[in-house]
């Protein structure tokens, strides 16, 4: 699960941003005692930052500062700040993106999205292929295949498998296994999840392996 910190100084935006996170299935955590935020860091390993400009004690682009010299994570500014010299500022610092307050949590939710599948590649340290009851699932090309039978795969056919398969004998909700088919911000909604899981199930009939994703009503899908 990704770990997002939220460096953030407005209690009620940092609550509202923290309850969006956990809507969206990340793990979250905020800095209460601005004087520590370098040991929250360190302590909690996140996966990406949200940073403020306007923080007590010290402002976002010092904290920036000290967390780059020992850290690459993805860091995105979220301030009112909006003048050329802030952005100019926080690029150069190590910023990664820069989002302006206000700001529409979708537009912040797909940006978070689309820099942690830039900075940590899904497949970029899983074996080439994935296994389960006999079915195969080949990381590289993007076939399934069981016994002597091969059958390729959609773009979205093969990242559904791919969530179910690597979450075995765990239930993923219909949210969850949309929030995966997104690219950058081009949203997939109900209905195409559902026409591409009838089309995954028929290719799977096809290979003769009935009822391996089935359906838990008002929870979503597992593959046991």
């Amino acid at each position: 699960m990704f770990k997002i910190l939220i460096i953030e100084d407005d209690l009620k935006m940092r609550e509202i941003i923290l309850e969006n996170i956990h809507r969206w299935g990340f793990d979250g955590l905020y800095v209460k005692d601005f004087n520590q935020v370098f040991n929250e860091f360190i302590n909690y390993e996140p996966h990406l930052i949200l940073l403020d400009i306007n923080l007590p004690s010290y402002d976002g682009f010092y904290w920036c500062g000290k967390i780059r010299e020992v850290s690459k994570v993805p860091i995105i500014f979220i301030s009112s700040r909006n003048s050329n010299m802030d952005i100019v500022m926080a690029i150069n610092m190590g910023g990664d993106d820069f989002v302006q307050k206000p700001f529409s949590l979708e537009v912040l939710m797909a940006k978070i999205n689309a820099l942690l599948r830039r900075t940590y590649d899904y497949m970029s340290t899983e074996a080439n292929v994935i296994e389960h009851r006999n079915l195969i699932l080949n990381l590289k090309d993007s076939t399934v295949s069981y016994n002597d039978k091969k059958v390729e795969l959609t773009k979205n056919e093969f990242k559904i498998l791919y969530v179910l398969m690597k979450d075995k004998g765990s239930i993923i909700s219909r949210d969850s296994i949309m929030r995966s088919l997104w690219e950058d911000e081009n949203f997939v909604d109900d209905n195409t999840l559902t026409v591409n899981i009838n089309r995954l199930r028929k290719k799977l009939e096809d290979l003769d392996i009935e009822n391996y994703i089935q359906t838990k009503k008002g929870q979503g899908y597992i593959i046991i």
